[in-house]
């Protein structure tokens, strides 16, 4: 299994849409590299914490490999607009890839660069080593699944 977390705006939806596809195992939104340990919702959404919503993802890479993962979610992110996806606005809705084995660097930049390619402005999505990642609160977790019909950015009848 790998393990991987990424960032696309609202966690909510990002986790809806990494968790139907085939070969991810477990996904949990929480807060990704800030700089307050066991940040709350409230803290990320004053902008001061300098985290960003997350999702991590586990994965069988002998049904998805980390290329196939990425580019369905550079599908669903504007990668040039910084501290923004959909309607949510603010720095913790900014866009990133934190890895956990560095290994899988040279992969991150190979979907990154033909991504570039498909954009005239430049790519803004974070690519650093994961530093940390501190779980959301128990109400955040599978909310989509808990509420149907809840706030979502992405569009998860279009997968």
């Amino acid at each position: 299994m790998k393990e991987i977390v990424l960032a696309g705006g609202c966690f909510w939806g990002i986790e809806a849409y990494l968790s139907r596809i085939p070969g991810v195992k477990e996904t949990k939104v929480g807060y990704a590299n800030g700089h307050t340990e066991n940040p709350t919702y409230e803290e990320i959404c004053s902008a001061t914490t300098g985290h960003t919503e997350a999702c991590y993802v586990r994965f069988d890479e002998k049904i998805i490999d980390l290329e196939n993962l990425l580019n369905r979610f550079w599908k669903v992110i504007d990668p040039t607009t910084e501290n923004r996806q959909g309607p949510d606005i603010g720095s913790q809705y900014r866009t990133g890839i934190y890895y956990i084995d560095g290994g899988d660097l040279k992969v991150i930049l190979k979907t990154y660069n033909q991504q570039q390619k498909r954009y005239e402005r430049p790519i803004v999505t974070e690519i650093e080593p994961l530093q940390y990642f501190y779980p959301a609160e128990e109400y955040h977790q599978k909310y989509l699944e808990k509420n149907p019909g809840g706030y979502c950015h992405i569009d998860l009848n279009n997968l």
